[in-house]
């Protein structure tokens, strides 16, 4: 598979320096502007994982590329970079990337709340959100202020740089509310259910190596580990996703299964053994159903 970009990679790349206090585990965060970096050719960004977020603030057209999904940007967007969601993009009409970036791990948010569980980082959403060019300038506008939080002596300038992000995310899910497209209901206990399934399902995700297993693939297999029945649970997706508890689940390994074709050099019959599948013709029969095309066919278009 390819490799996982760690942050280390993404200074060695961008920067050829490596922040000396990178491994002290309390969690990283640093802010950019996109002139800073060394590497800005217009040649396309391959498909990369991983193992920390990016919020970008991206300036000019741009082809943004997520499994089967293509997404091309106005003159403003803001981009939220998953760990699990691996991307790429091409610069359209210009000669280099322009705008900021922030990335940070997700140890950066320990114990400050359920920053991660907000919709924006949901790995089943393409994370691009257009904006118009006033709202642009008040992101460009909270880039600057975490410039001067991070260049200054203030001795909890990292809090300071967490609310700023935390502003930046509220604002974004206010200009583009519909990017909890995942729950449709405020429902109460359906609603918290469904959480706890999502969680539940995307905490088996990425795939990295192909000795790596999807188990729990039926909706029984989610109701025992969420300890309520079956019936119940398809009750509660239903309600507020409108799908069932087996639809959501073959959503999710079809994404998964198109990343991997995309993404790795895995044959098909480890991506289907990957994914849980005890027979590749099974896995074969399933692409073809939920995508109208075979899993080869699919990786060489």
């Amino acid at each position: 598979m390819r490799k996982i970009q760690m942050i280390e990679d993404f200074y060695k790349t961008k920067l050829s320096w490596v922040p000396a206090d990178l491994q002290k585990g309390l969690g990283h965060f640093n802010v950019f502007n996109y002139d800073d970096f060394e590497s800005t050719s217009k040649e396309p960004v391959p498909f990369t994982r991983s193992d920390y977020f990016k919020i970008s603030l991206l300036q000019g057209k741009r082809k943004i590329y997520y499994a089967d999904k293509i997404v091309e940007t106005g003159d403003y967007a803001l981009m939220i970079s998953n760990p699990e969601l691996p991307y790429k993009w091409e610069l359209i009409d210009q000669d280099k990337p322009e705008g900021y970036c922030c990335i940070f791990t997700p140890d950066f948010f320990h114990q400050f709340g359920d920053f991660l569980k907000y919709p924006v980082f949901n790995p089943a959403i393409v994370p691009v959100f257009e904006l118009t060019e006033e709202q642009a300038v008040y992101f460009e506008q909270l880039y600057k202020r975490m410039f001067d939080e991070i260049r200054s002596d203030y001795p909890f300038k990292y809090d300071a740089l967490r609310t700023l992000v935390f502003e930046m995310v509220h604002c974004l899910m206010k200009i583009h509310p519909q990017s909890d497209n995942i729950i449709h209901h405020e429902t109460g206990a359906a609603r918290r259910i469904t959480l706890k399934f999502l969680e539940l399902l995307e905490r088996q995700f990425p795939i990295e190596n192909t000795e790596r297993r999807f188990r729990l693939r039926s909706a029984s297999d989610f109701a025992s580990h969420l300890a309520v029945h079956v019936n119940h649970l398809n009750k509660a997706l239903k309600e507020t996703t409108d799908k069932t508890t087996t639809e959501l689940i073959a959503d999710r390994i079809l994404q998964e299964a198109k990343i991997l074709l995309k993404t790795t050099d895995w044959n098909v019959s480890e991506i289907a053994f990957a994914l849980g599948f005890k027979e590749v013709t099974h896995f074969n029969n399933f692409f073809r159903k939920n995508a109208s095309i075979s899993p080869t066919r699919y990786r060489i278009d």
